[in-house]
Order: C-alpha cells, then sequence, then structure tokens
C-alpha cells in the first residue's frame, strides 16, 4: 500500500480527520464544531467571555493573532498530496437567512418596501417575501398597530456583518430609538441564518423572541412551514410553533397596498372589509359585449357615472381577450389606454379612484404606470409576455394573477382537469401557485399580488359555476391563503347557458347572482360592466357576510 510521507510538524495542523472531534474549542469566545455524526456538522457561535465588544465579524477576526500555516512549494516533497494551484481568490460563500419586517409609523409598507430595496442595492438579496400583516402591539401597548413581515435573503456577510448592514439601513431611513420596543418607523431583525446558532452580546440566532410571537411566526410560516427553527429538536417544525399558539384576541389580516397614492391596502382576511368595484373600460372596437361604446368624446360622462355608482376602481384596457379576436400591436394598444389613463388622472384627482391596466404585454404596463395606472391585471398571470413579471417587480406596483392556459386564441380548447391531478379546483389552485412563485422569483413582492381565478378562461360552462362554489377553497388553499381574490362574471357566457340570455348586455340578474356568490366566497374585488346596478349588490351582499 502507497503511503504519504511523514509531514512535519508545520504542516500537520492543515491536515486535521475530517469532523471527528465531538467538539473543538478553535478561540475563545468564538466559535465550537459541533458534530452529531460524521456528515452533519453544526457550527455553534458562542461569546462566554465578552471581554471586548466587536462591531462586525472582520474587526472580531482581525483583531487576534494566528499562526500562519504553510505547505512547501509544490514539488519539494516527494510522493506527496498535490493541491491545485489558483491566482483567483475563493468566492465568497452565499448564506441563506431571514429576516423581520416591521413598522408602525408614517406610511409602514413604504418604509418596509425602501428597507427591501436598500437590502437588495447593498447585495442583500432579497429572494421571497411574506405577505404583510397588520398586528397589535406587543410588550408596549400604548402605540399604533404595526405592520409585520418577513423576508428570505441571500447574503455572503457573516452574521454580525449582516447585523451592521441591517442597522445601518435602519438608520439611513431615519430610525430613531426612544424606548425598546416602542414605536419605529422601521424594525429589521435576523431571524435566522443558516442552521447556525449563534450566542453574542449583539445577537442571538435563532431570534429568541420566535417561539412567542405570532407577528413573527406568521410571516415566517409563509416562508419555512416545514423547517425546524432548533436543530436539537428537528420534529418541532415552524407550523407547529404557530399552531401551539393560543388564539390572538384581535385576529390578524394580510394587507395589499393598491397604490402609492395613500389608498388603503385590501385586508383580505379581515371579515367586515368592504368589497371593491371595479368598473370595466374597454378602448377596443371588438370587445365581447361593449366594444367601441366609450368614445373619447362621451369619456368623461362615463367615469363619471361610474364613479358617481359607486366604483373603486376603473379597469382599462386596449386588447380585447375574446376568442379568435385579432391582436393589435403594442403600439396601438398603448394608444387606446395611455389617453384614457391621462385623462381620469387630470379629470378626477379630487376622487379617490384606483386605475389598473388591463393588459399581458410589459411595454403596455410600463406606459400605463407612467401615465398613472396603479395595478396591472394580467390576464395570462405574466406567462405571455417574459418582461411582463420582471417589469412589474421593477415598477413596484401592484399585479392581478389571472389562472389561464394557452392564449385567448386556444384557451376554450385546453379546459380539461383530471381528477387525479386534483380537478378542477386542485388545477387551479395548483397552477396559480406557479405563477405567484414565478412572480416572486422575478422580484415581486408577495404582499404586491392579487390572484382570479379566471371565469371564462380555459373554463366551460358548469367549470365556471363550480369555480363560484369552492372559492373559499381557493383562498384557503396552502400557498394561498391570505393574498386577495378579484372575481370577473360580468355579463359571460356561461350566464348566458344558465339564464337562457343569448345577448350580453341583458344579463344583469345573471350577474348579479354570480356577484353575490363571488362576496360570499370572499371575493375582495368584483370586475363589472353594469357599475350601478352591481355596485348595489356588493352593498346589500357585504350588508349580509361583511360584518
Amino acid at each position: 500500500m502507497k503511503r504519504f510521507p511523514t509531514i512535519s510538524s508545520s504542516t500537520r495542523p492543515l491536515l486535521t480527520c475530517q469532523h471527528r472531534l465531538l467538539t473543538k474549542r478553535l478561540l475563545p469566545g468564538s466559535a465550537q464544531l459541533i458534530t452529531t455524526s460524521p456528515r452533519t456538522p453544526q457550527l455553534s457561535i458562542t461569546n462566554p467571555k465578552p471581554a471586548r465588544t466587536f462591531h462586525s465579524a472582520s474587526t472580531h477576526f482581525s483583531a487576534l493573532s494566528f499562526k500562519k500555516y504553510t505547505l512547501p512549494p509544490k514539488g519539494k516533497m516527494s510522493d506527496s498530496i498535490d493541491l491545485p494551484a489558483s491566482s483567483k481568490p475563493a468566492a465568497p460563500t452565499v448564506r441563506t437567512a431571514y429576516i423581520a419586517l416591521g413598522s408602525n409609523l408614517g406610511d409602514r409598507i413604504g418604509w418596509i418596501e425602501k428597507a427591501c430595496k436598500e437590502m437588495d442595492a447593498r447585495g442583500i438579496k432579497v429572494k421571497r417575501t411574506s405577505c404583510l400583516w397588520e398586528t397589535e402591539p406587543m410588550y408596549v401597548l400604548d402605540q399604533d398597530r404595526f405592520v409585520n413581515g418577513a423576508c428570505e435573503v441571500e447574503t455572503t456577510l457573516e452574521p454580525l456583518e449582516l447585523l451592521d448592514a441591517l442597522q445601518d439601513i435602519e438608520n439611513s431611513l431615519g430610525r430613531k430609538k426612544i424606548i425598546d420596543k416602542g414605536p419605529r418607523n422601521i424594525d429589521l431583525d435576523i431571524l435566522l441564518y443558516e442552521n447556525l446558532k449563534f450566542d453574542h452580546e449583539r445577537l442571538k440566532i435563532p431570534h429568541i423572541g420566535i417561539p412567542e410571537r405570532e407577528f413573527v411566526l406568521r410571516p415566517l410560516a409563509e416562508l419555512i412551514p416545514d423547517k425546524p427553527l432548533d436543530h436539537t429538536r428537528p420534529w418541532t417544525l415552524t407550523r407547529d410553533l404557530l399552531d401551539a399558539l393560543p388564539p390572538s384576541p384581535t385576529p390578524i389580516t394580510t394587507m395589499t397596498p393598491l397604490s402609492s397614492h395613500g389608498h388603503p391596502p385590501i385586508q383580505a382576511l379581515n371579515p367586515s372589509r368592504k368589497t371593491h368595484v371595479m368598473a370595466i373600460l374597454n378602448m377596443t372596437p371588438d370587445s365581447f359585449s361593449d366594444g367601441g361604446q366609450h368614445a373619447s368624446s362621451s369619456l368623461e360622462s362615463t367615469i363619471q357615472s361610474f364613479l358617481d355608482a359607486g366604483a373603486t376602481m376603473i379597469d382599462v384596457g386596449g386588447q380585447s381577450t375574446a376568442p379568435r379576436t385579432p391582436q393589435v400591436s403594442a403600439e396601438e394598444e398603448i394608444g387606446r389606454v395611455v389617453p384614457a389613463i391621462k385623462m381620469i388622472r387630470e379629470k378626477f384627482s379630487h376622487r379617490d379612484v384606483l386605475i389598473s391596466v388591463d393588459t399581458y404585454r410589459a411595454s403596455v404596463a410600463e406606459a400605463a404606470v407612467a401615465a398613472g395606472a396603479d395595478i396591472v391585471n394580467d390576464v395570462s398571470g405574466g406567462s405571455m409576455d417574459p418582461d411582463m413579471l420582471p417589469t412589474v417587480a421593477r415598477l413596484g406596483s401592484t399585479i392581478c394573477l389571472m389562472h389561464m392556459r394557452g392564449t385567448p386564441a386556444n384557451m376554450s380548447s385546453l379546459n380539461e382537469y383530471p381528477e387525479a391531478e386534483g380537478g378542477l379546483i386542485g388545477g387551479i389552485a395548483k397552477e396559480l401557485v406557479g405563477r405567484v412563485a414565478a412572480a416572486e422569483a422575478a422580484g415581486i413582492r408577495r404582499w404586491r399580488i392579487v390572484l382570479d381565478p379566471g371565469l371564462g378562461f380555459a373554463k366551460v360552462g358548469p367549470q365556471n359555476v363550480d369555480v363560484l362554489r369552492h372559492l373559499e377553497e381557493l383562498r384557503s388553499w396552502p400557498g394561498l391563503q391570505g393574498l386577495p381574490w378579484l372575481v370577473g362574471s360580468s355579463r359571460k357566457s356561461f350566464i348566458g347557458q344558465v339564464t337562457g340570455v343569448p345577448t350580453p348586455k341583458e344579463r344583469i340578474w345573471g350577474t348579479a347572482a354570480t356577484v353575490a356568490a363571488a362576496v360570499q366566497g370572499g371575493a375582495d374585488v368584483v370586475r363589472v360592466h353594469d357599475v350601478k346596478e352591481m355596485a348595489q349588490v356588493v352593498a346589500m351582499a357585504d350588508a349580509i357576510w361583511r360584518y
């Protein structure tokens, strides 16, 4: 058997057995390597003698004296181990961490979004976010309610360096700590860092407050429901800790911002929330029920009538999605929607109105947002234009992701939902979970997402009625909980099939029944043509089911 040569004492420290030590003290007050098996090492950082305060991991270790060990030059050791030569320094290791987000002063959601942008700008890459949750204050009760969330980040910073960076972001955003756990415009805390246990006078990981705080556990359970927080007890998962908490005296709700103009966010889990009425404004000559009706000469009076009737949103579209309708160019679509959006912003600046743009094209969405649109309503869920999701992420707008298969030209033939794959409801839910994941991967914050089951899109006849029956099931589907829903049933063909009314404009009564069913099922927004009539239906339905 071939043997390695005897290694001198000056080089022996480099050739240690892998993970054989049960514990090894590396430096006073620094670290222990704990291994319960040769393959699963766990690093535990402790600070038993806090004789000095260090501001980052780099200053900590630079203050200590290390003995430098080097191997003899290559070729000087016969039959020795060859080490690969490289002139490039090793790339820094990318770590995953989870950061708590909180604010209870001023524009609470705005502060959190600014903090996330700052993290991205400093190389702390925000990969995924939870929903945002409005919660009652804890510990110090005499203060305003908080908005809380969590995000998953990738970073090359060590724990104390990451803490320094987060505290610098807080300071740059004007945070001033007056009392411990008191009011603050922004709060960023490290909850988890890989599988690390870290114990330092400035930082403890996992965060010691996780098990007792619903406002931390609930957003964290959205991101990592099946992850154990304590690796000495791997059977206790994040969701188990959340389930073990006593019921909150005041149920908490998610918050979905709709604009940057101060409109109240949607609180999708608030049982007394009011349903938004979205008026349809088709600037097209070929939409299935109102094509060519909204001429520019009468547009102002049309908008006035929508708002007076009770509309809180106006959805402006410039490309029909009816089957077999030809596509227009992006330039023509922009030419249809942008003047209408500008007119609404200019003529009705005194009215509390939200504007969405109904488009599946990124260039149209960008032009519409620049003109004053708040929301992008994409019937394809971001699937028909690969630039759509990254564009919306860059714009920071809220997006409605609708369920659809294929394109408007072929969607009606893609309506099979095998029971073996979850059936109709399971198929819609799973595909929407995929669209949410795609939006998050593109950089869209989870709290900026609204969902639409897509009535009439890759669904025919009774399938649409089934969706309305099971809307509550969709709302509670794993991976979709807490997100708001938009339902657009107005004048659609399945209503005509049930009621026997062939003309879309005459389907008001059938539409009214579907709108009431949508409110009962938990819809947050209903999209309608007949605004005056449906606003009355919504008011009555809210009185019955939203109290």
